[in-house]
């Protein structure tokens, strides 16, 4: 039986896992609970909800860690699982876009050069705007908002930091894929944000 010490060796703590070691266990949730909880979380926006996936997640973990091939790290395998586990639950809420967002992207799309009539000078903000509570909740308001599909995709790559491979494999779509959803998920926030904080540039005191 291991320690509660924290395994960093992923292969050992596969074999321990796979062995039904206790302390394995124990370091898997002490690993991961918190990203999987922040997923599920910023995914279903409901507390109770993503605690619900939190819980469902590990235990499905626990079940099919003898089906675990490493293909992937133990992190990106427990993210899948948490979004799938979160993606069903949206389903039975009917809040899953049906339409097809995996399209290539025109010239212009990759170009960036569609610009946003809507877009500012951000930098003509002051920090202090750009870091209050209401802008945070501005921006949580605008994530929310999202198409799931988008929403997913920008969680895992821009708040999480997963590569492109790692959030593909978490989505289950490709890599393109995953671009081409979070270059439309960065376009959507930007419009938002960018009225957001165009109604507060347009209220600042001249600059002499």
């Amino acid at each position: 039986m291991a320690d509660d010490v924290a395994v960093t060796d992923e292969t050992k703590l596969v074999e321990l896992l796979r062995a039904g070691d206790p302390g394995a266990f124990r370091t898997l949730v002490e690993l991961n609970s918190a990203r999987v909880y922040h997923v599920a979380l910023k995914l279903l926006g409901d507390e109770q909800e993503a605690e619900d996936v939190l819980q469902e997640t590990f235990l499905n973990a626990f079940e099919a860690i003898p089906r675990f091939e490493g293909r992937s790290s133990l992190a990106t395998w427990l993210y899948r699982i948490a979004y799938n586990a979160s993606l069903m639950r949206l389903r039975k809420r009917r809040q899953v876009t049906t339409f097809s967002l995996d399209e290539t992207l025109t010239a212009e799309d990759e170009s960036g050069e569609a610009l946003s009539p809507l877009l500012v000078d951000w930098s003509a903000i002051p920090d202090e705007q750009l870091l209050t509570a209401e802008a945070r909740q501005e921006m949580d308001r605008a994530i929310a908002d999202l198409p799931e599909p988008l929403r997913a995709a920008f969680i895992l790559r821009d708040i999480h930091g997963l590569s492109g491979a790692e959030a593909a494999e978490v989505l289950g779509i490709s890599v393109q894929a995953v671009k081409n959803r979070l270059h439309r998920a960065r376009l959507q926030l930007r419009d938002r944000l960018s009225a957001y904080f165009g109604e507060r540039a347009r209220g600042l005191p001249a600059v002499s």
